[in-house]
């Protein structure tokens, strides 16, 4: 969907597991931008053509919003002569996780993969000129993941937030950071955006945007706070969520992930680099028992 003049929404229903949005921005020169690939084969494909109905030209840059395989593993479909870009941990963390993604949530075809990093990488902010279309690319630190990019339009008010906003589900926090993450949602509101277009979720424009952001402050102040009086208990992050019940937060979609933030939360608590890995899989095991068997993945 167009949301502004040459700048569209690519937005997949449901949002759960593996179904991710993703973005469409076209220069002032024809030049394109992609905001992040999606998962499968069948779907990048798709991503593809729905593309080509916009713009015959081959993308000239892709800018991976962080590293998981529902935004980087359509990296592959693009020409050599396309530019990936992300910030210097997507890169990195995009090499180390492989396709672990793929062989963690089962269930899709997911066709043929192949791994793509970044090969223009920055630490801070990048500025891409698309003509006289200005796109800003900004790191808000450690939060979803160790290495998130915001794409901002400037002179459009739109704002690209990958998966630092899902909307109508619980954030995935295991691979980045509980304070960061609080951080980055008051990052995210600074930028007074008529448009927000999340990683997982339906496009939100004007109060909903506030009102998700808010949502998300609520959910992972419960969450620190949660992880807070457990660990000085000295509890597992399942015992934790096993006492603590049902929240307004269990509604939300993929609420087995309160316990894999949880294990983050205590890994910070314990004073911990955010440059040491989680082990995942053992996290996995915890979200898996919660969900109550094995998660569904539909992409």
């Amino acid at each position: 969907m167009q949301v502004a003049p040459g700048i569209y929404a690519y937005v997949q229903p449901d949002g759960s597991w593996m179904i991710n949005n993703t973005g469409v921005v076209v220069g002032t020169d024809d030049t394109l931008l992609l905001v992040d690939t999606t998962s499968t084969e069948a779907r990048n494909r798709a991503l593809l053509a729905s593309v080509a109905s916009v713009s015959p030209a081959d993308p000239t840059y892709v800018v991976n919003t962080h590293h998981h395989g529902d935004h980087t593993f359509g990296n592959w479909l693009m020409p050599p002569s396309t530019v990936i870009v992300g910030h210097e941990a997507c890169r990195e963390e995009v090499l180390a996780a492989g396709l672990l993604a793929a062989h963690v949530l089962t269930g899709p075809d997911y066709g043929h993969i192949e791994v793509r990093p970044p090969s223009l990488t920055y630490s801070t902010s990048l500025t891409l000129h698309l003509g006289t279309r200005v796109v800003e690319l900004r790191h808000p630190g450690p939060a979803h993941t160790r290495g998130d990019t915001v794409v901002w339009l400037p002179a459009e008010r739109v704002l690209f937030t990958g998966d630092l906003v899902f909307a109508g589900g619980q954030p995935f926090l295991a691979e980045g950071s509980i304070t960061g993450y609080l951080s980055a949602l008051e990052f995210l509101r600074a930028f007074d955006a008529d448009v927000v277009v999340p990683g997982h979720g339906p496009l939100l424009r004007g109060p909903e945007i506030n009102r998700v952001l808010d949502d998300l402050v609520a959910y992972t102040t419960y969450l620190a706070e949660l992880a807070a009086s457990g660990h000085a208990a000295a509890k597992t992050p399942m015992e934790v969520v096993r006492e603590a019940g049902e929240t307004r937060f269990s509604s939300w979609q993929e609420s087995e992930r309160l316990v894999g933030n949880l294990h983050r939360a205590y890994h910070e608590l314990d004073g911990k680099p955010l440059s040491e890995r989680l082990e995942l899989l053992a996290v996995w095991t915890d979200m898996t028992e919660l969900h109550g068997g094995p998660i569904a993945c539909h992409a």
